[in-house]
């Protein structure tokens, strides 16, 4: 199977790839190469034969006609896209032209591709989105997210994800574009860059910095390995029902505070302080983020249920092979530190 991976340089899209390559299949990975993304994270399967790079913008509709007709793939898998929340507050602009006028020009350029090839039986359009476009849950832990929850988005990010989810769906049932959906979770693991709470709280730790959390640390939320994702999102591009979405979640909630404690107690033991205190000492309280959404849980039944997947690890189990990656992969991390924003906080212009 060919895959045309969209941000397939970032985070989710690289996981993505190298699992891809991994199971044998053929993958063009179309990236704009924008701050966040990084070519280093897909360097191990780069000089495969089964893989191709594309660099392009998802708002340059003709570079999309021309990649499509040269690399014509079996299936598309939509990831590209602006994701940072506090980034999305200070400056939405992006957010809307990304993931809304990007993912209509991915439509689109999908739709002509399709129907020029005859509208081919197995040819997906599969778009990959947040459970942020729910909006936020009572502390209640019976009440979840699934996929007939109604959209309820809060933040410029997500409001410009549930607009781009709003938009695949109407082209399935206006065009009959085959399309899946999935939402997932927050992830974390290998070459998450560096501005996302997992990695700020690993590298901040490890400079002696202060450690930032927002307000008094109780949000929750549901922590889902990003390899654990990368299977689940192939597994749902082959299997997953025409017009189906899928939550995907890695059955791990956890507040806030939990978690930078749980990152704490591992740096602790993998590289303790010079002075012998613990690294919990740096935690400092910050002013929350505008509009924080005070809790995201994912009801996952029916990835479960209908496609066989679940998580393979546990938050403590990912978030200790995440530490020790970023303590053996000190050059690929140091080198993203200087790039624009990180480091800084974000998110409060409002």
């Amino acid at each position: 199977m060919k895959l045309l991976v969209t941000g397939g340089a970032g985070f989710i899209g690289s996981a993505v790839v190298r699992r891809a390559i991994a199971d044998g299949h053929q993958v063009v990975n179309l990236d704009a190469l924008t701050y966040a993304a990084c070519l280093d994270n897909v360097a191990s399967v780069a000089d495969s034969p089964n893989y191709a790079f594309e660099q392009a913008d998802i708002r340059d509709r003709a570079a999309l006609d021309r990649i499509f007709a040269a690399h014509q793939p079996d299936v598309v898998m939509h990831l590209a896209a602006e994701s940072h929340v506090d980034r999305s507050i200070d400056g939405p602009g992006d957010f809307i032209e990304t993931n809304i006028t990007g993912t209509f020009n991915m439509l689109e350029a999908a739709r002509k591709y399709w129907v020029e090839a005859g509208r081919p039986e197995g040819f997906r359009f599969h778009h990959i989105s947040t459970d942020e476009v729910y909006g936020s849950l009572p502390a209640d832990p019976s009440v979840l997210f699934t996929e007939d929850t109604a959209y309820d988005p809060r933040s410029p990010y997500s409001a410009s994800k549930a607009a781009s989810d709003h938009l695949v769906r109407a082209w399935a049932e206006t065009y009959g574009l085959p399309v899946v959906l999935s939402n997932c979770s927050n992830n974390y693991g290998p070459y998450h860059f560096p501005e996302k709470l997992v990695p700020v709280i690993i590298l901040k730790a490890l400079a002696g910095k202060d450690l930032p959390i927002y307000g008094d640390g109780s949000n929750v939320r549901d922590w889902l390995y990003v390899e654990d994702h990368a299977e689940a999102l192939l597994c749902v591009v082959q299997k997953g029902a025409l017009g189906r979405s899928y939550n995907i979640g890695g059955e791990n909630e956890r507040s806030n505070l939990e978690l930078v404690k749980t990152l704490c107690a591992i740096l602790d033991g993998k590289r303790p302080r010079s002075d012998g205190k613990p690294y919990a000492d740096q935690i400092a309280y910050v002013t929350d983020r505008p509009g924080h959404d005070a809790r995201y849980a994912i009801d996952p039944s029916r990835i479960r249920d209908e496609l066989g997947w679940r998580p393979s690890v546990t938050v403590e189990e990912g978030l200790e092979r995440t530490v020790q990656w970023y303590l053996d992969n000190e050059s690929w991390w140091r080198a993203l530190l200087s790039r624009d924003g990180v480091g800084e906080r974000l998110g409060v212009k409002a």
